[in-house]
């Protein structure tokens, strides 16, 4: 344990060196505070919380902007320390391949939970510092749009470590990030509307398969029905009583997407030539 949060702490340290954790909070809290100033103008005359504007704001944002942050981050993660030769010199130290891999991931990923605790917290307190009361529903539904956004930015930092391992350069990897950003984020949801709009004949059990099969959605999901002052205002009841997923069930989709790219890429990582 104590191998990992050094290997972790370093990439903390190189990533702050680099700029990208202050880049990155700096991105996220200028965005949280703009929506969540602009979603408190209607809730004077349509009686929508602002905490629950901020939240179908923040979640569609975050369905766009964290998963391309954490490919980002992610992509280069092992192949750029093997074409810059420093993956010989990690692996001389007495660590084994799969602590060096979480080490890194466990690094990459505190620096996206770090930069999305602060950039949206910082939208929380402003909220709280308003005129507007805010009950106690509204702020779990909060945080728990906070702690989703930080498992999905980890699920797509597993998907970018898989990209980064499974190739012998810098510039696929990044061909492969993007194309995973381009599939989760843009065109499987695309696809799948096309489908029912297309009168396809997909049923209930099919529909609820296919939208756990993308990390994004399934964050969607958690989000715009798991609480009901949030799923009125985002129009998504409805789709909540249809889909029929629970938010125990979403959630551990969620953390299955972080577990499974990660195991595939420690195992894919343990056979590499190096």
């Amino acid at each position: 344990m104590n191998t990992l949060l050094i290997i972790a702490g370093k990439e903390l340290r190189e990533a702050t060196r680099n700029r990208w954790v202050v880049a990155t909070t700096l991105l996220m809290a200028a965005l949280a505070l703009t929506l969540s100033f602009l979603g408190s103008v209607p809730t004077g005359t349509v009686g929508v919380g602002p905490v629950e504007v901020t939240i179908v704001s923040l979640s569609s944002l975050t369905i766009f902007l964290l998963p391309l942050i954490a490919l980002l981050l992610s992509f280069d993660a092992v192949v750029g320390e093997i074409d810059r030769g420093t993956m010989t010199l990690l692996l001389s130290y007495p660590v084994a391949r799969w602590q060096l891999l979480l080490g890194k991931f466990l690094g990459h990923a505190a620096v996206i939970a770090l930069a999305t605790v602060v950039g949206y917290g910082a939208a929380g307190v402003a909220m709280a510092m308003g005129n507007t009361a805010i009950g106690t529903e509204s702020w779990r539904a909060f945080a728990a749009m906070i702690g989703s956004s930080v498992m999905l930015g980890a699920a797509f930092t597993a998907l970018g470590y898989l990209a980064s391992t499974i190739v012998r350069d810098r510039g696929t990897a990044a061909g492969i990030a993007v194309a995973i950003w381009l599939g989760f984020v843009l065109l499987y949801d695309m696809a799948l509307l096309g489908l029912l709009a297309g009168g396809a004949g997909i049923g209930v059990e099919a529909l609820n398969w296919l939208l756990l099969a993308n990390p994004a959605d399934a964050y969607r999901l958690f989000n715009l029905t798991g609480f009901k002052g949030v799923s009125t205002f985002a129009g998504t009841a409805g789709l909540a009583a249809h889909v029929q997923l629970s938010v125990p069930l979403l959630l551990a989709v969620m953390a299955g997407w972080i577990a499974a790219p990660l195991a595939l890429a420690a195992a894919l990582f343990s056979r590499k030539q190096i």
